[in-house]
């Protein structure tokens, strides 16, 4: 390994978070009905990065959160196509909005699973991530996605929008 496992970890974790901030800006865009190009870069980058750095640390067994990373690697490239190769036309605009916030989903569900790892308060309420207030906690989180989801199929619905920044790369204003 290129670096000691501690700076791994920490660029890791850094790319996680970055990735989702950036995706709740996106997320809020969405719902808003803009985009923005951007904080897209940033949230598609990051977490690609992110689940790719997931398989760097040692690890002995398969791990539920290497089949996120594998769900979320098979959902980017999609999402990826839908935007800069389909330009979000037709039914390539749905494909975005969904995979976009299901790629988000993705990074909070580790990130809560991650947490009920870490705190130490969370670990004694859920110390095998079978109990109840961890259960509770996800669903909230898959509740409040699917809401997300939903408002953003709304806000981002129909024909093309104007980039958040100055200057369209066609004429149609991608």
């Amino acid at each position: 390994m290129i670096f000691s496992l501690t700076t791994f970890t920490l660029i890791h974790v850094v790319l996680s978070l970055l990735g989702i901030v950036a995706g709740l800006v996106v997320a809020g865009g969405l719902v808003a009905g803009k985009r923005l190009d951007g904080w897209t870069g940033v949230f598609l980058t990051t977490t690609v990065l992110t689940n790719i750095t997931g398989f760097g640390f040692p690890f002995v067994t398969f791990l539920p959160s290497h089949a996120v990373a594998i769900i979320s690697l098979v959902v980017l490239p999609v999402v990826i196509a839908a935007r800069y190769w389909k330009h979000l036309m037709g039914l390539w605009r749905k494909v975005y909005v969904v995979g976009t916030v299901f790629a988000l989903y993705l990074n909070v569900f580790v990130l809560v699973a991650q947490l009920f790892l870490r705190i130490p308060a969370l670990i004694v309420l859920a110390p095998k991530q079978n109990e109840p207030p961890f259960a509770l906690t996800q669903l909230l989180v898959l509740v409040l996605f699917v809401w997300l989801g939903r408002a953003a199929l709304r806000g981002f619905r129909s024909g093309p929008t104007a980039p958040a920044s100055a200057g369209a790369s066609s004429p149609r204003g991608f």
